[in-house]
């Protein structure tokens, strides 16, 4: 834990006043009397498993400190790294803690203010930071970071942004907090799907089905209603039968009654899944998001079959 971000109870309030100088871009000497706290090792390696980092991804560690979770990113995955620390002391025995690692190839150490680094490549970045700048943080990060990138917070929370999953670990060595130990928390950037949608499926009887899609996104939440039509009528002759996926009703001349209902959902990264409820029908949708499209498979009970959508243009 560097300067930046302190927690001790007896230094709290210096600790926000540290943070504050460093968020108006106060000179970096305003911070140097404030104790610098160690992450333990063993809550390092919990970090980096828990982000499940490797060595494709591209790791961010705002306020790094000493550099210990960037140098055991590199040394441990092969991760290269980026640490930002506002102390120059810090920075200074980072690069040196690096090189004497072998690591030096792989990290890259900057006397940086946080809110001023480019997070635009970070596929993992990692925080240990009063709960005030993690909810500063929080819209750069949601904007920024790549659906699927992966932040882990050390002991503070975002506020309404649920993590996505939370461990406790053994902390023996920690020098702050009474329970020596430490909580992690992790999120997964969500897919931006908010707004309408147009999706292309199937009815049990491989007929053609257009429905439309609007959602509601709160983090990795989201609500979804859902309008479906199908896309022609009845051929002549055919038994009117309804369809599948909406159990809209087909009339004798092949109209067909558009029908509505509202479901719920979640996102891991790109990923998604949701519900809606119809006719008494339970029918679950997961699938891929990529970019302005979504596709997946689509199961009401009795069959799966392939579902396409693509993002309607902005009005």
């Amino acid at each position: 834990m560097s300067p930046s971000k302190r927690k001790t109870p007896c230094l709290l309030l210096r600790a926000a006043g540290a943070l504050l100088a460093a968020a108006l871009h106060l000179p970096a000497a305003a911070l140097e009397d404030v104790p610098f706290v160690r992450t333990p090792a063993p809550v390092v390696d919990a970090i980096l498993e828990l982000a499940e980092v490797g060595p494709d991804d591209r790791l961010v560690d705002l306020g790094s400190g000493d550099g210990r979770i960037v140098i055991a990113a590199a040394r441990r995955f092969g991760t290269h790294g980026l640490g930002v620390e506002i102390v120059p002391r810090l920075v200074e025995q980072a690069r040196l803690d690096a090189a004497a690692a072998g690591a030096a190839d792989r990290t890259r150490f900057l006397t940086q203010d946080l809110f001023d680094t480019d997070l635009s490549g970070a596929s993992v970045v990692t925080l240990y930071l009063l709960p005030d700048v993690n909810l500063a943080l929080r819209p750069r990060l949601l904007e920024t970071l790549a659906p699927g990138a992966r932040v882990v917070s050390h002991d503070w929370d975002m506020g309404d942004w649920r993590p996505d999953r939370s461990v406790t670990v053994p902390a023996p060595d920690k020098p702050v907090g009474p329970l020596q130990q430490s909580t992690l928390h992790l999120w997964v950037i969500p897919a931006r799907i908010a707004g309408g949608w147009r999706m292309e499926t199937t009815d049990g009887a491989d007929r053609a089905q257009a429905l439309s899609l609007n959602f509601r996104q709160r983090f990795q939440d989201f609500s979804v209603a859902v309008q479906a039509t199908p896309d022609r009528r009845a051929p002549a002759g055919e038994s009117a039968a309804p369809l599948r996926v909406d159990g809209a009703k087909t009339a004798a001349d092949g109209a067909v009654s558009a029908v509505s209902a509202d479901g719920a959902g979640s996102l891991a990264g790109r990923r998604l899944w949701f519900e809606v409820a119809l006719d008494g029908r339970t029918l679950r949708f997961n699938g891929l998001v990529d970019g302005d499209r979504m596709a997946g498979q689509l199961n009401d009970g009795t069959s799966v079959r392939p579902w396409s959508a693509a993002r309607e243009p902005a009005r």
